[in-house]
């Protein structure tokens, strides 16, 4: 996971390549969860922007105001997307919208995630 606006700066040549604030950590994906979300420890260490609020529904059906931060560049065996994260919980988790952009399948069995078979070995993106 890489601050968004840091990558820019640095492809723009406003800040060094070494000063990309970035995180190589472990995700859960959670086929349940829409949006993906991050503990405020990442957000912090991301030196992320929080961009609102929006109300969840959780897992309990219970709605509660979570934080929104700005953007996040997710990569994923070598495929990469960017998306605001929620900010909540203990634990990455990697919802259906970033499976969805990276073009990737839960496999549950196997208790990992495949690029679709369909494409064969190309990422594609649904736009419909």
């Amino acid at each position: 996971m890489t601050n968004s606006i840091d990558e820019g700066m640095a492809a723009r040549g406003h800040i060094s390549q070494s000063d990309v604030r970035t995180v190589k950590t472990e995700g859960i994906v959670d086929t349940g969860a829409v949006i993906s979300t991050i503990p405020r420890a990442i957000f912090e260490e991301l030196g992320l922007r929080s961009v609102g609020t929006l109300e969840a529904f959780l897992a309990n059906d219970q709605p509660e105001q979570v934080e929104q931060s700005e953007a996040v560049n997710v990569e994923i065996e070598g495929r990469r997307t960017s998306e605001d994260m929620l900010v909540m919980g203990s634990a990455v988790l990697i919802g259906q919208t970033v499976l969805e952009r990276l073009d990737f399948l839960v496999d549950c069995p196997g208790q990992r995630i495949i690029p679709n078979p369909a494409h064969g070995n190309r990422r594609m993106l649904a736009v419909r």
